[in-house]
């Protein structure tokens, strides 16, 4: 058996949570000979919610499942953790302005940044899913100096999975004949879905779906606004797609990208080859070496409509940096 991994997950009374634990613990992050101990990390009035969840857990007798903490500490649930998936956040209520939401996040992810600086491994990778996610990941990075920003991820495969989707359902393709999809900028109604650089049957994605008024309007619309259609049918946000996602976006850290492939993430955009402001979490096309040594692809073609909407993810981003750096300093 290998050495363990430690892995926190906050919000761990959460919805998304609560549909990833079972996942990880049967062995689907890392695999069958890897064991495992789980920290979950929630608020205090949370303990009692998470003493069934863990109870659960033990319930399942997981063979690779070697401990379980739980607790509100950041100290003892944060320490030596090797990869780490930030949950929880505080839901945008009736009545409150975005400002209010990102100051809120701010102020529990200020928090954690520092947790992580001070108490887990150096090696640590890091997936921010709690929104927003990448000013809150931006904040996490900005507060854990001694860690190296590319160790810090936003979760934007959720949108990449909805938009390989889409394209297969138009195509009456399979989703697994779908690939290189990319989400740009920022996990919101902003969103860039990538179609010019897509594949379907190993053609261009804009070879097989020829419709480009379809591809430019219907296709970005259903991506870019399908969370809320989820909450408006369902009553409650994405958990199970989301859990499935952020399971997706680890899988694709710890392990080598097959070549000519990527695989959409938020990163810390220092040094990207498309020239985004370098101080943003910003959603690249991605590829890993393994370990979590990740590096942004470059040289994927944007034309004039692509480009268009990188900008307006990119001021949007830049919005929010600047939003959330006055309301911090107040």
């Amino acid at each position: 058996m290998r050495p363990l991994k430690k892995v926190v997950i906050t919000g761990g009374a959460g919805q998304v949570a609560y549909s990833l634990l079972f996942l990880i613990a049967r062995g689907d992050l890392f695999g069958p000979d890897q064991p495992i101990a789980l920290h979950l990390h929630d608020l205090p009035e949370m303990q009692k919610c998470l003493e069934g969840v863990a109870m659960e857990l033990e319930d399942c007798a997981f063979p690779l499942l070697k401990e379980i903490k739980i607790g509100s500490d950041v100290q003892e649930l944060f320490g030596g953790v090797h990869f780490a998936f930030l949950i929880g956040s505080k839901p945008r209520g009736p009545g409150m302005e975005r400002k209010d939401l990102l100051l809120e996040n701010g102020k529990i992810f200020i928090e954690q940044g520092q947790a992580l600086n001070r108490f887990a491994s150096p090696d640590v990778r890091v997936l921010v899913v709690g929104n927003p996610c990448n000013a809150n990941c931006l904040i996490a990075l900005k507060n854990a100096p001694d860690l190296n920003p590319r160790q810090f991820f936003a979760l934007t495969r959720l949108d990449q999975n909805r938009a390989v989707y889409q394209l297969a359902a138009y195509a009456k393709a399979d989703v697994a004949e779908v690939e290189n999809v990319t989400i740009w900028g920022n996990h919101s109604t902003t969103q860039v879905p990538d179609f010019l650089n897509a594949k379907i049957h190993g053609r261009a994605a804009c070879q097989v779906v020829k419709d480009r008024q379809w591809l430019e309007n219907d296709f970005f619309t259903k991506v870019q606004k399908r969370g809320a259609e989820v909450i408006t049918c369902r009553g409650k946000s994405s958990a199970a797609s989301a859990a499935k996602a952020a399971l997706d976006a680890m899988q694709s850290v710890v392990k080598p990208t097959e070549a000519g492939h990527w695989f959409s993430m938020g990163v810390y955009s220092r040094g990207n080859p498309y020239g985004i402001d370098e101080d943003l979490v910003f959603s690249f096309p991605c590829r890993s070496r393994g370990l979590g040594d990740i590096e942004i692809v470059p040289n994927l073609g944007l034309d004039p409509f692509l480009k268009e909407k990188l900008a307006i993810s990119q001021k949007e981003l830049m919005e929010e940096r600047t939003l959330i750096a006055h309301l911090l300093k107040g």
